[in-house]
C-alpha cells in the first residue's frame, strides 16, 4: 500500500504523555485485563468489563493532533499513517452517507499511552484499542501495532489498518442505530442470546472494513498482500484462536467477536462487493 503523502484527518487527538485524568482503578488487575482482553479487542464496550471497577472520571485533556511528549521516529510514523487510514474512512463514509442522504459525522481517533479515560470507563493499553460510543472515539495505544505483528502473528501495514477501520465500522454501527438496538436487546436476553447479537455485530464491523478497503484500494494502492494482510489480522483476534491461547479450550457460547474463519469471511465479503448492504449480519442465516 501507498499512504505517505496523503491527506491527514484533523480529527486525531494525541493524549500520549497527558495525565490518566482518574483515580486509580480499584479491583483490576491481571484477570480483568485478560478478560476485557479477549472480550473487548478491535472493537468491544469497555463497561462491559469495567462498570463498577472504576471511579468516576474527570475531563478529558484538551485534544491536540500533536504530541505531548517527545515520541520516536518509529511513533512519528505511525501517527502520520493513522492520521491518513482515519482520512481515508473520512473519504469513504463521508460519500456513502451523501449518497445515503445522510451527513457522515467524523469520529475522533485517541492516541494514548498505557491508559485512558473514556465516557466507556477507563481502559488499559492492554485490552486493546476500541471504540466507545458515548464520545464517538476511537482509543489506540500505538503499541498494539507492534503486538499486532509479534504476538498475533499479523505483520503489515495494512493489518494496522484493518484495525483502524474495524473500529471506525462500530463508528458508522453507532450513528446508523445499529449499536443502540443491539444493546437493547442484549440487555433482554441471556448470555448466549447477548453474545451471538455480540458477535453478529462485530462480524459487522468486520464487512464495513473490508467495504472501507475496496473503496480505498485505488486511493491506497492496495495490492493482494495488502489484504492478504488484514485477512491474517482478522484470522489472528477470533474467539476460537484467543480463547485456546489463554485457556487451552474454546467455549462457543462465550464468544462475542466470532472465529477467525468467520472474521475472515465477512471482511472478505465487504472486500468484494463493496457495497453496504452485504454486511447485514443481523439477517444472515449462516455466519
Amino acid at each position: 500500500m501507498e499512504w505517505r503523502g496523503q491527506r491527514e484527518s484533523d480529527n486525531v487527538e494525541d493524549r500520549r504523555g497527558a495525565p490518566f485524568g482518574r483515580t486509580a482503578v480499584v479491583g483490576g488487575g491481571v484477570g480483568t485485563v485478560v478478560l476485557a482482553l479477549v472480550y473487548m479487542l478491535l472493537g468491544g464496550d469497555p463497561r462491559d468489563v469495567l462498570d463498577g471497577i472504576q471511579s468516576p472520571p474527570v475531563a478529558a485533556p484538551a485534544s491536540s493532533a500533536q504530541p505531548l511528549r517527545q515520541e520516536s521516529a518509529q511513533e512519528q510514523d505511525e501517527r502520520h499513517f493513522v492520521a491518513v487510514i482515519l482520512a481515508e474512512t473520512e473519504d469513504v463514509w463521508r460519500a456513502e452517507f451523501r449518497n445515503r442522504g445522510a451527513e457522515y459525522a467524523d469520529p475522533h481517533l485517541v492516541l494514548y499511552r498505557g491508559q485512558v479515560a473514556s465516557a466507556c470507563g477507563a481502559a488499559a493499553a492492554a485490552m486493546g484499542p476500541f471504540y466507545c460510543p458515548g464520545d464517538a472515539r476511537v482509543f489506540l495505544d500505538l503499541a498494539f501495532f507492534d503486538e499486532l505483528a509479534t504476538r498475533f502473528g499479523a505483520p503489515g501495514e495494512f493489518a494496522r489498518a484493518y484495525v483502524i477501520a474495524h473500529e471506525v465500522g462500530h463508528h458508522v454501527q453507532n450513528l446508523l442505530g445499529i449499536s443502540a438496538k443491539v444493546r437493547s436487546a442484549e440487555e433482554g436476553s441471556d448470555a448466549t442470546r447477548a453474545n451471538a447479537l455480540s458477535v453478529r455485530l462485530e462480524l459487522q464491523a468486520d464487512c464495513l472494513a473490508g467495504v472501507w478497503a475496496n473503496r480505498s484500494s485505488s486511493a491506497l494502492k492496495l495490492s493482494a498482500g495488502d489484504i492478504d494482510a488484514a485477512l491474517r489480522a482478522a484470522s489472528a483476534v477470533g474467539d476460537d484462536r484467543l480463547q485456546r491461547a489463554a485457556r487451552g479450550a474454546v467455549t462457543p457460547d462465550s464468544f462475542t467477536h466470532g472465529t477467525s474463519a468467520q472474521r475472515m469471511r465477512w471482511f472478505g465479503r465487504g472486500y468484494q462487493a463493496g457495497a453496504l448492504g452485504t454486511c447485514d449480519t443481523f439477517r444472515s442465516r449462516e455466519l
